[in-house]
């Protein structure tokens, strides 16, 4: 593994996804992202469910939380 390659790794984290609707999986709940990310999107029945960093990439504050903030429609 080059130098590179070794510092994207370093800056994948452990996240948890917090609120939203009750019925997105478990699974989609504990994502790796990477710690410069401060959105993720999870595509969900015909949307995505937006959550934004609601804790700070500090590795003392692991996992990183990101709170549920709104939902949008796919556009066709």
């Amino acid at each position: 593994m080059t130098h590179l390659e070794q510092q994207a790794a370093d800056e994948i984290v452990h996240a948890v996804l917090e609120g939203g609707p009750v019925d997105i999986p478990a699974a989609l709940r504990t994502v790796r992202e990477p710690v410069a990310d401060a959105k993720i999107k999870v595509p969900h029945y015909g949307g995505y469910e937006h959550f934004e960093r609601a804790t700070d990439a500090d590795p003392a504050t692991l996992p990183i939380v990101f709170r549920w903030t709104t939902r949008t429609k796919v556009a066709e």
